[in-house]
């Protein structure tokens, strides 16, 4: 057999898969295409995580879109956080054109125009539903990771936990937060000490520096009720499609805080309320984090243990977490170890260090006799990439030069008309659009502390009162003079009361002598 027959035949058994399968592209040798040599990848296995990589330019967007919706078209929710404003043209059909007819003939399939039922989703300004939750719902442990506090700092934040659990006070958004932690370094710190222990207001002091600092990139407005129920990603249309949620993220890109406090506490309220699923034969929910390098560059190490903890484990949920970045090294080794489908496209080398990531990120695929890989990763062109998926049995297939198909939904963005009817429609934008500020911790504190200081003055002029009482008997105790007059009453006074009652002596006789 030729090397083209060898080829043909090792991906035709590498990119069979018994159950359903998506269709990503077609297979290429020697920078040629084969027609109806298709690469798919099997759904069961999208619970197994994922990288899209590759240089600005080349097409990792449309890869993106053309996986969410194929995932939609299976009956597969995705949620997508689009940082650069580039993927609400899911929404709608794309428009035909004859480099996409001549692709689709490529690869072997038919191309038909279908948009796709979207939800707009917001952590800030942006139009769509507000993303929301409160700082009770992180908790404490995951509230200090995201502070980037320390053991002991972080027993500090489980102790203002405990004290607002254990006296009602609900920690909704992050003045409540500050408040308490603010009460109790001075006007109840007498209380917390005797109750649970010494606080230290140093301690408290860098907490509070740190929750400022998280204030700055803007996390104020994702702290809040009401609460986005993550259950609301995982809705199908009328028709029996995936509903796509889109996170606009436009206006964050430079604050990469509030974005990984975000993905982290959506993964980690997604791991604990979602139930058990095992081996499922496709996923539940998608998850496509777009320049994901903004997650880790600002990550410290603990939040990085978080995230590698998270990834592992949310995949028995039935949730497939796919990361979208620039280079796989972007992405830590312990987090891209985790990762099943590998969709490289090409990367540019114009320095040193860029030859060495390129040599590395061939590494990280595997070894095959058709292709250079090293090499490959130079020479692709826009809308192809070099692919390797698991297969039902979780065991890599053979890599693969891809030609990528088109997307079926638009390749341009919404106009600013488009996107407010879309959210005038939102069911959720309704739901959550609602201004909520009920009585918490905030509230409450600031009124106890208003009624201590009424209180104050009463007990000031009470303590005032009674010193002055005290002042007196000390004055008439201490004079001799006083002592005299003092001693004289009192005799009289008992005189006239024995008088009365009749134990008195010559007195007695005289009343009973007046009275016959």
């Amino acid at each position: 057999m030729s090397k083209k027959d060898n080829f043909i035949s090792e991906i035709e058994k590498g990119y069979s898969f018994s159950g359903a399968s998506i269709v990503l592209g077609g297979a290429m040798l020697d920078a040629e295409s084969i027609q109806g040599l298709q690469v798919k990848v099997p759904l069961r296995t999208l619970n197994r995580h994922g990288l899209i990589a590759g240089a600005t330019g080349t097409g990792k967007t449309k890869t993106l879109q053309v996986i969410a919706e194929q995932l939609s078209a299976n009956g597969v929710p995705s949620l997508l956080m689009d940082i650069k404003g580039d993927l609400s043209g899911i929404a709608v059909p794309g428009t035909d054109h004859p480099k996409i007819t001549e692709r689709c003939g490529k690869i072997g399939i038919t191309w038909h125009p279908t948009g796709n039922t979207i939800e707009f989703l917001t952590l800030s300004g942006e139009k769509g539903a507000r993303l929301r939750a409160t700082v009770s719902e992180f908790g404490p442990v995951l509230f200090s990771r995201i502070l980037g506090l320390n053991d002991t700092q972080g027993g500090v934040v489980a102790l203002v936990f405990k004290y607002a659990d254990d006296n009602n006070l609900p920690l909704l958004d992050l003045k409540d937060f500050k408040k308490t932690l603010q009460y109790l370094g001075n006007e109840g710190k007498e209380e917390i000490e005797a109750e649970y222990g010494q606080f230290s207001s140093a301690t408290a002091g860098t907490i509070l520096r740190k929750v400022v600092e998280l204030e700055q990139q803007g996390a104020e407005v994702f702290f809040g009720e009401i609460s986005f129920d993550v259950h609301d990603l995982v809705r199908m249309n009328e028709n029996g499609r995936g509903v796509v949620s889109i996170v606009r993220l436009t206006d964050i890109q430079d604050r990469p805080k509030l974005f990984s406090t975000f993905m982290l506490q959506m993964l980690a309220e997604i791991y604990a309320s979602f139930p058990e699923e095992g081996d499922v034969e496709q996923p539940k929910l998608c998850i496509f984090i777009d320049e994901a390098h903004l997650v880790f560059q600002e990550a410290s190490a603990v939040l990085l243990q978080q995230i590698e903890t998270i990834v592992k484990l949310i995949r028995s949920k039935g949730v497939g977490v796919f990361f979208i970045t620039q280079n796989p090294a972007d992405v830590p080794e312990s987090v891209l170890a985790q990762l099943g489908l590998k969709v490289q496209h090409a990367l540019r080398a114009f320095t040193a260090k860029d030859r060495k990531a390129i040599k590395l990120a061939a590494e990280n695929y595997p070894i095959t006799e058709y292709y250079r890989t090293e090499d490959l990763l130079t020479n692709l062109g826009t809308g192809e990439a070099i692919v390797s998926v698991l297969n039902e049995k979780g065991i890599p297939s053979p890599l693969v030069h891809t030609l990528i198909r088109a997307p079926e939904s638009r390749m341009d963005v919404l106009t600013p008309t488009e996107i407010d009817k879309i959210i005038e429609r939102s069911a959720l934008a309704r739901k959550y659009n609602q201004n909520v500020d009920r009585e918490s911790a905030y509230e409450l504190l600031n009124g106890k502390i208003a009624e201590a200081k009424e209180d104050a003055p009463k007990a000031k002029t009470a303590s005032g009162k009674g010193k002055q009482e005290k002042g007196v008997i000390e004055t008439i105790t201490k004079d001799p003079l006083a002592r005299q007059i003092g001693r004289t009453v009192a005799r009289e006074l008992t005189r006239g009361l024995l008088g009365v009652l009749g134990l008195g002596g010559s007195s007695r006789s005289k009343r009973k002598s007046s009275w016959f």
